[in-house]
């Protein structure tokens, strides 16, 4: 006979939208990423099965030691916007890390896009100037949202423009902001752009080297089917990774942009939060971030979610 697992707790969006802290997410991030470049960690490489014409279902395991045992359940269909649907869905499981057992599942897709872009402001307030005073969030779905939601806790930029290929769009993210203007076009926000954070499903780059300022700071978390950044700016800049596998993996378990370039060229996030890896070290450098997603993100996150809900009451008790 097989015994009974006992009880799971169920977090719907909802629910995970009301308890979790973005500024505290932000410090988890941050010790996770920790964590993971000081090898505490067990995360293999995103695997994916692919709908031809359609989409694909990730699969992102990963394990933080006192964290979070965890398994993300995702999907990536980018014409899912036509149907009404976001283009990632997600769900998240925790488990016991002494037992295996379940103890909780999460909606993942609230978690999946605030946490991007909360991953994208630990890298921004670790490497852009500390001087930065105007931002560029190129792309205005759901990713242009969670940088507007998280890129003016680091920084206190002065003006964010926005520009998307949907022009309504565009308008509909600033005025989410007091500071955000809408923009005509991608080079119109990123001339003169001291952070620009592109946040779109191209699959050809959508930003050119020469429309750089000198030490700007880039942040790429786009390109699940092709490059968001063009060679010139990857060649140009000192480039930094949630992990070393954005080079080694081909997508989806690497980044598209980094795909030949020499391992020990780029720098893990983790390794300079840690200072064992020098991050921006000149005003005029310019720097890259170059986002895949990460497990450890998830594992961080959805273990902030789980205790702030256990503290409040939230969820659903369900039995298995």
């Amino acid at each position: 006979m097989i015994a009974a697992m006992g009880d799971l707790l169920y977090l719907s969006r909802e629910d995970v939208e009301r308890v979790l802290d973005i500024d505290a997410m932000l410090d988890a991030l941050a010790a996770a990423f920790i964590s993971f470049s000081s090898g505490q960690t067990s995360v293999p490489p995103r695997t994916a099965a692919r709908v031809p014409g359609k989409g694909l279902l990730g699969v992102m395991p990963g394990y933080v030691p006192g964290v979070a045992l965890e398994s993300k359940l995702v999907s990536v269909f980018p014409e899912n916007d036509r149907h009404g649907l976001p283009s990632h869905q997600a769900l998240i499981a925790l488990f016991d890390e002494s037992t295996g057992t379940p103890y909780a599942l999460m909606d993942g897709t609230y978690i999946t896009a605030i946490r991007t872009g909360g991953a994208a402001a630990v890298a921004a307030r670790t490497l852009a100037r500390s001087d930065a005073a105007v931002l560029a969030i190129l792309g205005a779905g759901v990713q242009g949202w969670s940088h507007l939601q998280s890129f003016p806790r680091v920084r206190d930029f002065r003006e964010i423009r926005i520009a998307s290929r949907n022009p309504e769009r565009a308008t509909a993210l600033a005025e989410q902001h007091p500071r955000a203007v809408a923009v005509a076009s991608f080079e119109d926000a990123v001339r003169g752009a001291d952070v620009i954070a592109c946040c779109t499903d191209a699959r050809e780059p959508i930003l050119r080297a020469d429309w750089l300022s000198r030490g700007a700071h880039v942040s790429a978390v786009g390109g699940t089917f092709g490059p968001e950044l063009d060679r010139e700016t990857i060649a140009a800049a000192r480039v930094f990774v949630e992990w070393r596998g954005a080079v080694t993996n081909e997508p989806p378990a690497g980044a598209h942009e980094l795909q030949g370039l020499d391992p020990e060229m780029v720098t893990e996030l983790g390794e300079v939060l840690a200072g064992t890896r020098p991050g921006r070290e000149s005003a005029g450098e310019l720097t890259v971030y170059k986002s895949t997603g990460h497990a450890v993100e998830d594992a961080a996150t959805a273990r902030l979610v789980y205790d702030r809900a256990c503290a409040a009451g939230a969820g659903t008790r369900l039995n298995l």
